[in-house]
């Protein structure tokens, strides 16, 4: 099992989000996803996260934080890479909850 680099997103990774969100039926006709990035990227940058093995981007997670109570929206990872415990093995988790 590969490692897996949880890291904030970064514009560069904008396609392959897309492309993962798709193979992984989160998109739908009414919401924009490039428009969703956009508008996350305008708040709370740094709870949108990304999990990497070597150059292949596998998983993401759009979080948000209003002071009181948090969500998660676009969680998303690769259909190979899924019911490998690897959300167990991950510091996705603690690092969501430092921000």
């Amino acid at each position: 099992m590969a490692d897996i680099e949880i890291r904030t997103f970064e514009l560069t990774d904008e396609s392959a989000v897309i492309a993962l969100w798709i193979r992984c039926g989160l998109t739908r006709p009414w919401n924009d996803p490039k428009r969703d990035i956009e508008r996350k990227l305008c708040v709370q940058p740094h709870l949108f996260l990304v999990g990497t093995t070597g150059q292949e981007l596998i998983a993401t997670v759009m979080a948000g934080y209003e002071g009181h109570r948090g969500w998660i929206n676009y969680l998303a990872v690769a259909p190979q890479y899924q019911r490998q415990g690897r959300s167990r093995t991950t510091p996705c988790g603690s690092r969501l909850s430092e921000n």
